[in-house]
């Protein structure tokens, strides 16, 4: 008794820890993106750079957005109740939408700034305070990324992932904003300046999309990876007193992993023995995948019972 008490405590510790690992890195986040933002606006608007000012509308967005991320974290976790049997998990790939809705936003505000800039003649930019502002920009978000890529592969958590993608796409933004300054430094085309904000609004609006069509799969209940799936069904086929299966389906909500599937054994099995069977197989999945949280159900089949029910 005194082992299984250990065991769930440690088990307990462990999912508390994830917890705090999870909102730490949501929180740094938007910490990290309300410094760069205020640090950015005063940039652009001294320098008079519509790359840097753009870049610093995406900050400003990602704060708003890590808000909304830790809101839905936390929700996410709350327990299943009789009007959601399945828990709040999907709460993540909503929260995940939102965040590339805004970041499409950004993108069309960096255009629409850039498309102005044209239309400026002779505008002059303080080439070197933007320089050293993306910069420092450069190498804040590049430590940001490697924190949050840390904690999204050791939680497997979308809202995590989500941040980590869309600021690696920052850091490339970052990286083309510094490009165009100094190509603007060494030639006098301010032009380039408007031409970069440009490329930053499609490359931004580019990592959107991925991330809106990644969230949406979650909602619509897409089936797990086909890696896993064949992994599964080489687990089944491995054991002799499993005759065939079917109607395997499955779907991920949140870090919960779905799974259903019939069982087909011989008639005359005892129902004791079928079930550990099913048993074996349900605890050979969570050991092959143990990153995931799974819920597993399996239907024992005295038949194979896709054309109707078993004949007595």
């Amino acid at each position: 008794m005194q082992k299984i008490f250990d065991y769930e405590s440690d088990a307990v510790k462990a999912a508390k820890s994830k917890d705090k690992g999870e909102n730490r890195a949501v929180i740094v986040a938007g910490a990290t993106a309300f410094a760069l933002a205020v640090v950015k606006f005063i940039a652009g608007l001294a320098s008079g750079s519509v790359a840097v000012l753009g870049s610093a509308v995406d900050s400003a967005l990602d704060c708003v957005v890590s808000l909304l991320n830790f809101l839905a974290l936390k929700k996410s976790r709350a327990a299943a109740n009789a009007n959601f049997n399945f828990g709040y998990g999907k709460l993540e790939a909503v929260a995940a939408m939102f965040e590339g809705i805004f970041i499409i936003g950004a993108a069309a505000f960096i255009c629409y700034e850039s498309l102005l800039k044209f239309n400026q003649k002779n505008a002059e930019i303080d080439l070197n305070l933007g320089i050293i502002v993306m910069l420092f920009s450069l190498a804040v978000t590049g430590g940001l990324i490697a924190f949050l890529g840390s904690v999204a592969k050791r939680t497997a958590n979308l809202i995590v992932k989500a941040d980590a993608l869309h600021y690696r796409s920052d850091f490339y933004a970052n990286l083309a904003v510094i490009a165009a300054l100094v190509v603007v430094k060494f030639t006098g085309l301010t032009a380039i300046d408007a031409i970069f904000g440009l490329v930053i609004s499609g490359l931004i609006a580019h990592s959107a999309l991925n991330l809106i069509k990644e969230s949406l799969g979650v909602l619509l209940d897409r089936a797990l990876e086909p890696e896993i799936t064949a992994r599964i069904e080489e687990i089944i086929k491995s054991k002799k007193e499993i005759l065939s299966y079917h109607y395997l389906t499955s779907r991920k909500s949140g870090e919960s992993c779905f799974l259903s599937v019939h069982l087909v054994f011989e008639r005359g099995i005892s129902l004791f023995d079928a079930h550990a069977v099913s048993d074996s197989v349900e605890s050979e999945i969570k050991a092959e995948f143990s990153e995931l949280s799974w819920q597993i159900t399996a239907h024992l089949d005295p038949c194979d019972d896709r054309l109707g029910a078993c004949q007595i």
